[in-house]
């Protein structure tokens, strides 16, 4: 009978403190990660994470009306003046003028003669800083002609408005020659045209209820004051994103004036026909 030969045992021998980490690594990684999961809800609590948001914009402030409004009245009554009436002129800027400046505004009026302003507007603005603007007064005069003026106005403290220092005759801003936007696309859809052409028509017609027929539901237009009749459509095109046309028209008035006038018009198609969204500009903005 042959020997049959049992399993083998083997006996190791190993520290009694490695047997004892051996069972005890599996708890202390469970209260670690306990004391971790605890620890950030701590910190969301005290402290949430916000998201971070974009730097903000630089906005310009929005031009001061009152004061450009303010310079505009002083440059048209400064060069506004009668040499037959000379105290007028200097009653007119005096409540304009404070105690350091002269009451005429430095202003000495000839032995004859008389100018009167027809327009002013302000064309330019420049700020100093602590409340002071320069602002450039274009003046129409019916003697000297098309005048600029620079005008210092500083709005102190309590908010009210004055002249600072005197004025300052000055050149036009720097401009260049109007010109027609090219490179555009043609219009090829004569649908369109139609429709265009129609549509203006009846807003310089002033005909609200005829141009409704081709406006879209949720478009705003106001008429022009002025009553036009359309004589011919001489260029339409594309605009850039092509979500607009413009349109080079001639118009009439009542009195034979004619007019050559660009207008841009928004369209899209709604249920397969053209229809207009607005006429260039929006009178709810």
């Amino acid at each position: 009978m042959a020997n049959r030969r049992g399993p083998a045992v083997s006996i190791s021998v190993h520290p009694l403190w490695r047997l004892r980490i051996a069972q005890e690594v599996p708890r202390y990684l469970l209260y670690a990660a306990c004391a971790a999961g605890l620890l950030a809800s701590a910190r969301f609590a005290i402290a949430p994470p916000r998201p971070r948001l974009p730097p903000p914009i630089a906005v310009s402030p929005p031009p001061d009306l009152a004061a450009e409004g303010y310079a505009s009245l002083f440059a048209r009554r400064y060069l506004t003046w009668d040499a037959a009436q000379p105290q007028t002129s200097q009653q007119q800027l005096a409540p304009l003028l404070g105690p350091g400046l002269d009451s005429g505004g430095g202003l000495r009026l000839p032995a004859s003669g008389e100018q009167r302003v027809e327009w002013a507007e302000v064309v330019q603005g420049r700020e100093l800083g602590h409340g002071e603007d320069v602002y450039t007064v274009a003046a129409q005069t019916n003697t000297a002609g098309l005048l600029h003026l620079t005008v210092r106005v500083v709005r102190r403290a309590d908010g009210s408005l004055a002249i600072d220092g005197y004025p300052a005759f000055v050149g036009a801003p720097a401009s260049g020659p109007g010109q027609l936007q090219t490179g555009l696309a043609e219009v090829g859809d004569p649908q369109l045209a139609i429709v265009v052409e129609r549509a203006l028509r009846n807003y310089l017609a002033q005909s609200p209820n005829e141009l409704a027929a081709d406006l879209a539901g949720a478009a705003r237009v106001s008429l022009p004051e002025l009553a036009l009749s359309l004589e011919s459509v001489l260029h339409l095109v594309w605009s850039a994103d092509r979500r607009s046309v413009r349109a080079l028209v001639q118009a009439r008035d009542t009195r034979g004036v004619q007019y050559t006038l660009d207008y841009e018009l928004d369209v899209t198609v709604a249920g397969g026909r053209w229809e207009v969204g607005a006429i260039q500009m929006n009178p709810d903005t």
